[in-house]
This record gives C-alpha cells, structure tokens and sequence, in this order.
C-alpha cells in the first residue's frame, strides 16, 4: 500500500432524507487540514420529493463515491453503511458518522495524531469513538464544548444495551484519549482495516448495532478510546425530520414494516451473544462474528458486564473509572450476588390516580415479595402536569435490582390532605 494511500481518510456516511446532510459535507470539507485526502462514500437514501437533497455538485468530484437509493428500498441504517463499507479501497484511516454534525477546525490531523499518540503508546489498533457533543443547528449558541464519553444505561428487554453520555472527568488537564468500553456509531475514527475486519451486518437494523460493534471490534484487537477534545458536534433530536421508520411502516404495502426487521436484528442480536437460550452456533456468522485476537469473555471482564444475565457490575454503572474494570467475576452465582438486574415498566396512566392539580406528587415504588422496597422515584409536578397535557397514558420506568420485582404501588400525595389512596399493582416478568 503506498503511503499516499496511507494518508487517505475514508468518509462514511449513511443519509436517509436529511436536510443537514450537505451541511455536513460542508463542514468535513470547510474544516480539514488535507481535504484532498479526504475520500467520501455516500449512502444516499432519497426521496425524490426532498427539495432539499441533492448532491449533484458532489458527483463532480472525484473523492466522492455516491450510491443513490430510494429510501422506499432502503433496509436501515446498518445495511446502508454495510453498503458503504463494500466501497472501501485500502485507505489508511476510515470514518464513520452520522449526516448531522459538524465539525472542528483540523479535525482530521488531530484525530490522526491521536491514532499515532495511542500506538505509540503500544497500542496496535486504536479506535476513537463516542456519543459526540451536541449542536443545534438552529443555534449557534448551542455548541457544547465539553467532550463526551459513553456511559452504561440498561439492557433492554429485548437484549440490546443502551447508552447514554457524559462529560469526561477533567477533560481540560488531559493529553491523550481515555479508554473506552462502548462504540458509537455515529462516530468511529480508526484505521481503515475495520472496513474489512469489522463490517456492518446488514442484517441489524438499528439498536444492538453499537454493543455488537464494540464487541467484534475488541476481540478483533482494535482498543477503544473516546477522544479528550471536541472533534466534532453532533445533532441528537432529528427534530422534524423523517426517519426509516416513518416510512416503512404497516400501511405501506411497498415495504417490508420496520418493525418486522427490528424484531429479527434483536433476535440476531441475542444470538450473537447467546442471551436468553439462543445459541450463537446456530448461525454462521462468517465476517459479521467475532475475531480471535480476544474473546468475548475477555471483553465481559474489560467492560464489566454479563450479557447472558444481562448484569453490569458497580464499577460501570457507577461509570467513574475507566475500563479495564478491577475486578473479574469468575462464576455466574458471583455476577448474580454482586451485580443489579436491569428492568424496565410500563406505568399504566390510569384516571383513579387521581391526576389533578391538587395531588403534589406520586409515590412510585418498586417493591419484592416481601414488601421490601427495591426502587423508589417520585412522579413529580411536573410530569404530572405533562401527563394531563399531553393525554399519556403509559410512562416507562428504568431501575436496577439484584432482587426480583414483583409489583409497583402508586400513592398519590394531595397538598391539603397528604396521603390518598395506595394502588399495589402486581409485575409480570
């Protein structure tokens, strides 16, 4: 591979009907020290009725590959950027984003310089990656400045484990990337091998992606890192704008309904990682399993978490060290004495709750079968006063036990008279 080539950057980005795609591109281009380094690979799931979508000044250029889709036959997000990956050509450095974001001036030496720092520092396969800063596009004023990392938030039901960010700890005195145990889709920068290595399966759909992702990517000997400086904003809400799932739905006879291949990448998913009885032998996974430079177990010891119990230990929940985690749990009696259980429930909204202006608050409460409390969290004011407005009528509880939930109590409390009447609702698990 010739060192020309070594310098190059592939672009990954999968765009489905979004208006801010060209400002991105912009920003890419407007903000990196070598653009002409720069090689763009395109998904562009469009409509023809998107005013807004056209990339016909792009086709001119020769750093851009563009593969036009109608978002009519697009199967999601993964399988679009699965797509994309297939365009790969041996460029040294590949990234991976949204098309929503911005971009920081230089970004594209210093994410280089960071790849460099890490493997300097003996680490053969560094990948910058992370739920990015915020933007409004809106706004201006409304750029975060403080970088983020990727904390433990749940598992789901259906076996994925969700995220949420944070701002990492005294990120002004830092001078390198911290390590990370989580991957961001909607930003990956890291060597061009992952195109090859670590594909997109283009059978998920959108959630399991990301834990899949980092998983495969560290048994594949890639180390994951989030990035100590702003390198980029990205715009989380989508607020107005279409997305998959608004198009491929059940009335839609042209399509196959999102919620049908939400429901198979799920499966896929539990399979992968062998949750809830399904075997990972049961299908071959080919390029889209795991590597053999660590296995999953390792990773489970790294990250500090069970996927067959779906547990995480203290050390990520809590998410005040960085990986690797301290302590190895070696049985699974261990994990399930030392760790809490994800669930979530679905409130049931019902009028005897008596939701009116004179109940201060709800009273929920998670409790075992023996009347011990698991988990407490008032229904303040304020999302009462958003329940009435907006006519809701189920609100989703997260919460994390090493017990087994067995029902919930709402108890509303009245400003004039105190306590009313205490609702105990049983949990089907």
């Amino acid at each position: 591979m010739s060192s020309a080539l070594n310098d190059k950057i592939f672009c990954q980005i999968a765009a489905y009907r979004d208006p801010q795609l060209i400002p991105t591109l912009r920003s890419l281009i407007d903000n990196a020290s070598n653009p002409d380094n720069l090689v763009f690979c395109i998904a562009w799931q469009r409509d023809v009725r998107d005013e807004f979508d056209n990339l016909e000044i792009f086709k001119q250029d020769p750093r851009f590959i563009i593969i036009e889709i109608p978002a009519i036959e697009s199967k999601g997000a993964c399988w679009a950027r699965n797509l994309i990956q297939q365009r790969y050509s041996g460029e040294g450095y590949t990234l991976q984003i949204d098309s929503h974001m911005r971009f920081v001036k230089d970004w594209d030496v210093k994410c280089i310089d960071m790849i460099k720092q890490q493997q300097a520092a003996g680490y053969e396969k560094p990948l910058l990656t992370g739920y990015v800063s915020s933007f409004d596009p809106d706004d201006d004023t409304k750029f975060i400045k403080e970088p983020w990392k990727m904390k433990f938030d749940r598992f789901i039901p259906e076996g994925a484990v969700f995220f949420l960010p944070e701002t990492i700890d005294e990120w002004q005195h830092l001078t390198a990337p911290v390590k990370a145990r989580f991957y961001s889709a909607h930003f990956c920068f890291t060597l061009g091998s992952l195109c090859l290595e670590v594909p997109h399966d283009p059978n998920y759909y959108f959630h399991g992606e990301e834990i899949s992702i980092a998983v495969r990517a560290f048994t594949h000997g890639y180390d994951l890192f989030h990035p100590h400086m702003v390198i980029c904003w990205h715009e989380y809400t989508r607020k107005g704008r279409t997305k998959h799932w608004d198009d491929h739905v059940e009335s839609n006879k042209e399509v196959v309904p999102w919620h049908i291949r939400n429901n198979d990448c799920h499966k896929r998913n539990r399979c992968l990682f062998s949750m809830d009885g399904e075997k990972h032998e049961s299908i071959d996974w080919g390029v889209y399993g795991f590597g053999t430079k660590r296995t999953l177990k390792e990773y489970e010891d790294y990250a500090g978490l069970n996927f067959k119990l779906r547990v995480a230990q203290k050390f990520t929940t809590d998410n005040v060290d960085y990986p690797p985690n301290p302590i190895i749990y070696k049985t699974d009696d261990e994990w399930k004495s030392k760790c809490l259980k994800s669930y979530e429930i679905q409130v049931e909204i019902k009028p005897e709750y008596e939701n009116n202006p004179d109940v201060q608050f709800w009273f929920f409460g998670v409790h075992n079968a023996t009347g011990d409390e698991l988990y407490r969290k008032d229904f303040n004011g304020e999302l009462l006063e958003k329940i009435r407005k907006e006519n809701i009528k189920h609100e989703l509880m997260t919460f994390r036990t090493n017990d087994k939930p067995t029902k919930y109590i709402i108890w509303p409390f009245k400003k004039e008279t105190g306590w009313g009447h205490r609702y105990e609702i049983p949990i089907n698990l």
